[in-house]
């Protein structure tokens, strides 16, 4: 029996010995894999893995390898871009990195009055690593035989910190005139808390409140100032990507509205805004809005509601 173990020992190595070794990947799988690394779409390089690790099971652990490889070089190429963009950023002068939307159109309004004037509106921004700036300058203007019957101008500086992703703390400096109204001046000042509450790629919802302090200068040589309370929501909608208007056009449509309430212990005022654009061009935008101002305790003879609705043409910048 002792003598026999010699030969199953030579017999077990022999077997070793004589077994096929494992084959690598096979050459035409591995360069469709390759090909597909060297496109960079991750999506498409995922999609030839899960199928060359069907096709091909004994050889998952170098398929990894090779997804693994390529991951890694796309991350860190898309961190080397995001430091790019940073520095960038950083050494970017005051005026550098604005870009922003200019606006002009028609108007036709009711409330305390009735006619048709013009409308034009400028907007800027500039995005920062944390910081946001936010510039806005708007009016419309109407006459009616021969008389001023509208003059609103509004001038607002807003920058944001993010402290996370969706919190931010935010400030507001503006200046407008509504002398329908009767308001030669309203100087406002607020800051705050305010919080994301929607961030995705269709749909977006910020809100933000905060104290605030506003002084108002009044036709009728008299004018106050008071503290109060500001809330305010910002709100866009991507409705589709692609809307046919005709064999030749196509727009891109989305929705959105924003809004400012402010109140004190003598009134209650806020300016809504909602408007649908229709993108017919990468920087030639239509636009129709409508415009509702409140004001619960307006000057003797003024009403309380005033409406505006504006169409007008979009140009990026």
């Amino acid at each position: 029996m002792t003598s026999r173990l010699p030969a199953y020992a030579a017999l077990l190595t022999g077997l070793c010995l004589s077994a096929p070794a494992r084959a690598e990947l096979p050459g035409p799988v591995k360069a469709m894999i390759e090909a597909a690394i060297a496109k960079g779409d991750k999506a498409q390089v995922a999609t030839v893995v899960e199928f060359a690790k069907e096709t091909n099971p004994d050889d998952v652990a170098e398929i990894d390898a090779l997804q693994k490889q390529f991951l890694a070089g796309v991350a860190e190429k898309e961190k080397a871009r995001t430091l790019a963009r940073q520095e960038a950023i950083r050494s970017a002068g005051l005026f550098d990195n604005w870009h922003g939307k200019g606006e002009v159109g028609a108007n036709q309004s009711s409330g305390n009055s009735e006619n048709i004037g013009v409308s034009g509106a400028i907007t800027l921004e500039r995005n920062g690593i944390d910081w946001r700036h936010k510039l806005r300058l708007r009016g419309d203007y109407q006459r009616s035989n021969g008389a001023t019957s509208r003059e609103q101008l509004l001038v607002a500086y807003e920058p944001q910190y993010r402290l996370s992703q969706r919190a931010f703390v935010y400030g507001l400096a503006q200046w407008d005139r509504d002398k329908l109204q009767g308001i030669d001046g309203r100087y406002s000042m607020s800051g705050g808390l305010g919080y994301k509450v929607l961030d995705g790629t269709a749909v977006q919802l910020a809100i933000k409140a905060g104290p605030a302090f506003r002084h108002t200068e009044y036709s009728a040589d008299s004018q106050t100032s008071r503290l109060a309370a500001l809330f305010g929501y910002d709100f866009g909608w991507k409705i589709s990507d692609r809307l046919a208007l005709s064999q030749n056009s196509n727009m891109v449509a989305a929705g959105g509205s924003s809004g400012t309430v402010f109140v004190d212990s003598r009134s209650t005022t806020f300016d809504i805004l909602s408007a649908l654009e229709a993108k017919v061009s990468d920087r030639l935008t239509t636009r129709l809005s409508y415009e509702i101002k409140y004001d619960s305790n307006p000057p003797p003879t003024k009403v309380k509601t005033d409406t505006i609705s504006r169409f007008t043409m979009v140009y990026g910048f």
